[in-house]
């Protein structure tokens, strides 16, 4: 009998990590028990590689991450038995780039920045203070936020009339426009699922065509790609927004607990045999 294997893929503001201060503290002890179950956990972000890396770290992971609303995947070396092709060796990761790097579509914006530059604050231009100040993220926090690598993000400041025919403009020109949590983010035609999609192929011939299913949980309009692409959706409750709206309509789920709550909730229930078994293991050793 072949046992599936289960791989999450999470989103971070709004779903791990609470909406309010960045916490996760309420699916800790369901990340501890995944970590003994052995069950991966990939964090799948509209963050850079700078904010993955601090916050990998923080919630003990050593799974490969993808970044910038499914830009790239940094892949942990040695994480499969060899590098999978199409990847670069970038300090201690396997990384597979989807998208052109940052500068082009700053030049991009720079096209349009006479029409519309009075309407949006880009990044780049932000100060580590105000960007602070915007988010709630400490400086250390805002300074890694700040170091994007394949796209910009912005906050917008105009009517929404003015933002329609601005995306416009940026899609003509080639840009993909994805709206997250807080920001717009202009970047290359990658999202969340086809990132997931890549990732979940190298994970089936590592574990030799296994049965792979996949879970995947967010709360934003950035994850619907991530959570159509998934065998199983959950769809955490935001406090800022409603929920997207998704073009599947089976498996899907949505959690009645905001963030964290609602995704540790949400995992327990859908791997409550393997995280059981898991437990019984380790108190039988």
């Amino acid at each position: 009998m072949t046992t599936k294997k289960a791989i999450i893929f999470s989103d971070l503001d709004g779903t791990l990590l609470d909406h309010y201060n960045y916490q996760s503290t309420a699916a800790d002890l369901t990340l501890q028990q995944l970590r003994s179950a052995n069950i991966p956990v990939i964090l799948n972000t509209s963050k850079t590689f700078a904010e993955l890396e601090v916050i990998h770290a923080e919630l003990k992971l050593d799974t490969p991450f993808i970044i910038e609303n499914g830009a790239a995947i940094f892949i942990p070396i040695n994480t499969f038995n060899s590098q999978p092709e199409d990847t670069e060796i970038i300090g201690n990761y396997w990384v597979k780039s989807f998208c052109l790097p940052r500068q082009h579509w700053l030049n991009l914006l720079s096209v349009l920045s006479r029409e519309y530059s009075q309407y949006y604050r880009g990044f780049t231009s932000l100060s580590v203070a105000e960007l602070s100040s915007i988010t709630g993220l400490n400086l250390a926090q805002a300074e890694r936020a700040k170091q994007r690598q394949y796209g910009e993000a912005i906050q917008w400041l105009g009517d929404k009339v003015t933002k329609k025919a601005f995306i416009e403009h940026l899609v003509e020109l080639g840009a993909s426009v994805v709206h997250g949590g807080r920001f717009i983010h202009v970047g290359g035609f990658c999202d969340k699922g086809q990132a997931l999609i890549w990732l979940t192929e190298k994970y089936r011939e590592h574990y030799d065509n296994s049965s792979v299913y996949t879970i995947a949980l967010g709360d934003g309009e950035n994850d619907t790609p991530m959570l159509d692409a998934a065998d199983i959706a959950v769809q955490i409750r935001s406090p800022v927004h409603d929920f997207p709206l998704l073009y599947r309509q089976y498996k899907t789920s949505q959690s009645r607990a905001y963030g964290p709550k609602g995704w540790a909730e949400s995992i327990q229930q859908l791997l409550a045999e393997q995280l059981l078994a898991a437990q019984q293991s380790s108190h039988s050793i």
